[in-house]
């Protein structure tokens, strides 16, 4: 789990860099040659490769037009919607410490992007949207493999897909890579000038404009739905005896079966996680469906990967606000020597989760003979509670979008009974 003490570079008085986290190594290794330290305030360090010349030259890389650190989501929002106002072109990179975005622009369009992050890369776009189902998937990962081919290229040899759907999944992916990027919490962008239209895989034009008014409203709304729809495993089921719903939500109202959850409801209609998130939330107004738990899969270790989903938003929250540090100090003294057995060896991890596995295994011995899941609601529920109130009395919302009501759906599974 990597920890931000991972990315450390001490500069002695000497002026000479040295690691001092292993990963700040692996950079620093992959980066070897000469650099120019570029003129910046006291607290930033700025280098750019140059060569021993330490000019900078057309093969020394492209030119930084604009980079900046990344603080909470919504951030790349400005950031995108300045580069399209000014029309410039080039390549928008946005890191988070794990996983590259690469968003390809000109002229206020994003013509390609790219990403390692598993959920966007091509097959699964496909399957998320219903285009392709699990086997298919599966299949043509394997074949591709064998091959060499791109995923797309593949699945249209294989008789799976055609070139017409493979480009508009193209445009899909390319979309849903933007629309992430702009919700990166934590991390650094770059926006490096120009770029090699031959060295792109694929070509689209899609108007950041409206990407980014889609994004604002996705991340807005979202926020508001999560109050009724919580999490996408999370199972709707129609209300008996009502009328039936407007026509726009037939579709899906006829779908629903109290099986099939909001992702695979999304995946079945092609309409992603979002889009039937929206609908669900007007059918849930309207009384015609509601909505059920997530099915359980396994008692203690559901319990600490939902107090998981709820440190998260925290240390999120807390982040943002510029108080992430005093969260985790505040946490750190409140755990008591019964906490420190349950958390052996299993985190915290940057963002506040645990190892779940790795947790139940210490619940098992440190209740022996006892009931495990009511023990570890008790105990994380308190812990929960404790980074909940911490991190509200840091960072201050109006009552309506406070972070205990964002995720009290996710509490109420915590909350101990009796």
């Amino acid at each position: 789990m990597r920890k931000p003490q991972d990315d450390l570079v001490f500069i002695d008085e000497r002026g000479v860099a040295q690691p001092h986290g292993e990963h700040a190594g692996e950079q620093m290794r992959a980066r070897a040659g000469a650099y120019r330290l570029m003129p910046t305030p006291n607290h930033v360090v700025f280098m750019r490769y140059t060569g021993q010349d330490g000019r900078r030259d057309e093969e020394d890389g492209a030119i930084v037009r604009l980079a900046g650190e990344i603080t909470h989501p919504g951030t790349m929002c400005d950031v995108i919607a300045l580069i399209a106002q000014a029309n410039w072109r080039g390549e928008l990179t946005v890191r988070d410490g794990e996983h590259v975005r690469s968003i390809f622009i000109d002229s206020g369009n994003a013509v390609c992007a790219t990403s390692d992050v598993d959920e966007e890369r091509f097959g699964k776009i496909m399957y998320r949207f219903g285009a392709i189902d699990e086997f298919q998937l599966r299949h043509t990962l394997d074949k591709q493999k064998e091959s060499g081919l791109r995923f797309g290229d593949m699945a249209v040899e294989l008789g799976i897909s055609n070139h017409s759907q493979v480009y508009q999944y193209l445009g899909k992916q390319a979309e849903e890579i933007v629309l992430a990027s702009m919700q990166v919490s934590d991390g650094m962008f770059c926006f490096l000038d120009g770029f090699d239209d031959e060295a792109i895989p694929f070509h689209h034009s899609l108007n950041l404009n409206n990407l980014l008014m889609d994004g604002v409203t996705r991340m807005d709304e979202m926020r508001y739905f999560r109050q009724r729809v919580p999490s996408g495993d999370y199972v709707p089921d129609r209300v008996e005896g009502r009328t039936d719903p407007p026509k726009e939500f037939r579709a899906i109202y006829d779908a629903i079966d109290g099986v099939l959850s909001v992702i695979e409801l999304g995946r079945v209609l092609g309409l992603g996680e979002f889009q039937t998130t929206k609908q669900l939330f007007q059918l849930i107004q309207s009384k015609h469906v509601t909505m059920q738990k997530p099915r359980m899969r396994g008692g203690p270790l559901e319990v600490v990967e939902t107090a998981n989903a709820v440190l998260q938003q925290i240390h999120q929250e807390a982040d943002s606000g510029g108080k992430g540090t005093i969260l985790r100090n505040n946490l750190a003294s409140f755990v008591d020597p019964t906490y420190e057995q349950l958390f052996s060896r299993a985190g915290p991890a940057e963002k506040g989760a645990f190892e779940a596995q790795r947790v139940v295994d210490n619940a098992r011995i440190l209740f022996a003979g006892a009931n495990i899941e009511r023990q570890l609601k008790e105990l994380l529920y308190d812990y929960v509670s404790f980074a909940l109130f911490t991190a509200g009395s840091l960072v201050r919302r109006s009552k309506d979008q406070s972070l205990s009501k964002q995720v009290e759906p996710l509490m109420s599974r915590l909350r101990p009974i009796g």
